[in-house]
């Protein structure tokens, strides 16, 4: 209860429970471009990654069901042989982008840098 309460008390705390997750920024981050379905979304998160070459399905899974449980795309199911189903921002989800787009301006202005790259890197 007491973590329900600073949740509900605290916007910062909130947010950050929201967005945790490695690829959720990146995904509602490539959904500001329109509806995507499940392998686009995967091959973009492939897409520019230094580390890992791969997000393994139940993970991507996971953090689409988190985004739309918290409100952020929607998902929908196209009653379809074969199946299709297409991810959208919600109109939560596009109010976030631009401050999405704010983290993007901040880190090419302070991370693009060989010093603060190194630094991250500690």
């Amino acid at each position: 209860m007491a973590k329900a309460k600073m949740l509900r008390s605290c916007p910062v705390a909130a947010f950050q429970k929201m967005i945790s997750g490695k690829y959720k920024l990146r995904i509602v981050w490539d959904l500001k471009d329109g509806p995507r379905r499940y392998g686009e979304i995967r091959s973009g998160l492939l897409r520019g990654t230094d580390g890992s070459s791969e997000i393994t399905p139940r993970v991507l899974s996971r953090e689409l069901k988190a985004l739309t449980l918290s409100g952020l795309i929607d998902r929908k199911d196209y009653a379809v042989v074969p199946p299709k189903v297409e991810y959208r921002l919600t109109r939560k989800g596009k109010s976030f982008v631009p401050v999405i787009a704010a983290i993007r301006d901040w880190g090419e202005r302070h991370l693009s840098e060989p010093a603060a790259l190194a630094e991250a890197a500690e």
